[in-house]
């Protein structure tokens, strides 16, 4: 039975060599961590240091972005040198970690400006098309997974592979000793089982990622786009 209206040039059969290759790269999987605070004490960046030092000890190779003046959406254009860092970062990296505190319920804005910043394409470029994700909160009260829940719908819209599992700190403050470090607890091994899983999709998606989130809808529009310019140029 046909089906209506649709696009017989665009519509191809899955590529099952391109989901399935047999040659995987061998490097360290690139992993960039994203906080959400500029205290001096940041949890979110404490907590994002033990993931870090989590994901080294997996085989990962690390970058942390420091949020520290970089300036609001809008309120300069892309050429501002801590814009230009953030972009140069995620073009780098292959997944991502997010580690924000809830304020309010939701977000902080420090939080939610690199991530407006983050642009869903850059020319031919879709920087975090298909790349992984992962979610982390840290709260100064009890547990709650507000923020985490609105980092997943975020990360989602920006066709990011995020994670199914995530983690979320209560009463962050008791959970650090005065070097810096966390303490031994269940949270501490919620963020090694999530930095586990991190790396796991990692290595089984950035060789395949274009195969996975290439889309029927959007070759429909470049051919359309594609046949405009053809026909403009007759």
């Amino acid at each position: 039975m046909s089906t209506p209206n649709i696009n017989e040039d665009a519509l191809k059969p899955i590529d099952v060599d391109a989901l399935f290759p047999t040659e995987r790269s061998t490097h360290p999987v690139k992993i960039l961590l994203l906080y959400g605070s500029l205290r001096k004490t940041s949890y979110s960046r404490l907590v994002a240091e033990e993931a870090a030092r989590i994901l080294e000890r997996l085989g990962a190779e690390v970058k942390f972005y420091d949020p520290t003046d970089l300036p609001l959406v809008d309120e300069v254009n892309g050429d501002h040198p801590k814009v230009k860092e953030l972009h140069e970062m995620v073009k780098w990296c292959e997944g991502m970690v997010w580690s924000s505190p809830e304020r309010h319920g939701a977000m902080t804005g420090v939080m939610k400006t690199q991530i407006d910043w983050v642009p869903l394409s850059d020319g031919a470029v879709r920087p975090t098309q298909g790349k992984t994700l992962a979610l982390m909160q840290v709260n100064g009260g009890s547990q709650s997974f507000n923020t985490v829940n609105q980092l997943r719908i975020l990360g989602r819209w920006m066709r990011l592979l995020t994670i199914p599992n995530q983690s979320s700190t209560p009463k962050t403050w008791g959970e650090f000793d005065k070097d810096g470090r966390m303490k031994p607890s269940g949270n501490y091994n919620r963020i090694v089982d999530v930095m586990e899983e991190l790396v796991r999709f990692t290595l089984l998606t950035r060789d395949i990622k274009d195969a996975l989130v290439d889309r029927y809808s959007e070759r429909v529009e470049t051919a359309a786009e594609l046949m405009a310019r053809v026909n403009k140029g007759k």
